[in-house]
Parts: C-alpha cells; sequence; structure tokens
C-alpha cells in the first residue's frame, strides 16, 4: 500500500451545468486537498478522500461566483466544504476503476461513483513516482439540496439540474 500526496499544482477539480438549457458553464475549486492510498495489487484496498474548500468556486466571472457562494447554492458561510470518501475501489478494465463513496455538498449526503482512468505513471526529475488520473461523474444538484432556478419566458430553466464533475490529478508517491 502506498500513500500518494496530490500535486495540487498540476490538478484540476472542474464542473460544468448547462445555462439556459443550451451553454455550458464551466467552473473549477481552487482550494482542495486529497488523500490517496493506492495498492495494485489488492485494488479494493485503497482509498481516496478530498476536501474541497467551497468559497474557492471559480467560473471566471465574480457576480455568478458570489451567488454560487451565497444560501441559493452552496451557501458556504454555513457549509463551508465539500467532502468526498470512498468506500470501495473496483478494477473496471485496463487502467480504469470505479470509485464508489459518499458526496456531502451543501450538507448534504449522497453516493457518487467516479469513473476513474489512469492517465500514465512514471519518475519525475527528483525521482519521485508519479501518477496522473482522470474521474468524472455526474450528479443532480437538486439531490443536494441546491434546487434555485428561474424559469425562462421562451420556456425552461436557467440552471440545468445535471452537473457534471471532471477531475484530473498528479500524484506523487510520498
Amino acid at each position: 500500500m502506498t500513500a500518494y500526496k496530490i500535486d495540487t499544482a498540476h490538478s484540476k477539480i472542474g464542473f460544468s451545468v448547462r445555462h439556459m438549457m443550451f451553454a455550458k458553464v464551466r467552473g473549477a475549486f481552487t482550494k482542495w486537498s486529497a488523500d490517496l492510498t493506492l495498492d495494485p495489487s489488492a485494488i479494493a484496498s485503497s482509498s481516496v478522500n478530498v476536501t474541497i474548500d467551497a468559497s474557492s468556486v471559480d467560473t471566471g466571472e465574480a457576480q455568478r461566483d458570489g451567488h454560487l457562494k451565497s444560501p441559493d447554492f452552496l451557501d458556504v458561510a454555513k457549509y463551508p466544504t465539500i467532502t468526498f470518501a470512498s468506500r470501495k475501489v473496483e478494477n473496471a478494465g485496463t487502467g480504469k476503476f470505479k470509485v464508489t463513496g459518499d458526496l456531502t455538498i451543501h450538507g448534504v449526503m449522497n453516493p457518487a461513483i467516479l469513473d476513474v482512468e489512469e492517465l500514465g505513471r512514471g519518475k519525475d526529475p527528483w525521482g519521485h513516482e508519479r501518477i496522473a488520473f482522470g474521474a468524472k461523474t455526474t450528479v443532480d444538484r437538486k439531490s443536494f439540496g441546491l434546487g434555485w432556478n428561474q424559469v425562462l419566458e421562451a420556456g425552461g430553466v436557467l440552471v440545468g439540474e445535471h452537473v457534471e464533475i471532471e477531475i484530473d490529478v498528479q500524484t506523487v508517491a510520498s
């Protein structure tokens, strides 16, 4: 079993959601930490735990970010962190894994399954082992109590219900 640190300078937790039913708005969280343990010979004993500073949400538009931090959405004053704690790690093919865990947003915990792919591995110039992973999942924001929306005059709603989460991490053996 090897413990890995996440190289946050070379990693990203991003998301996208439909805006006005047809466009996508993308964003990311800029402050977060994670613990990863990996046992390639017994993948089921591997684990990952992530803590995100909810106030670090960044969509590139300050007014929208302020609204996302408000009680209409993340309510960062009351719920300052978003967490993911794995419960099960399974092989899903060569270099692919399913990571099942508990995702807590806005004080509400729901199960989530990450589709994970190992993107590559090797030694860095300082002799440390690095492994890169990509992960994706989609969550229903309403299931976390994030129900704010606005009906559009032409039909539909302003903010989509499904949030696509995309994670790229580079890990370093510790």
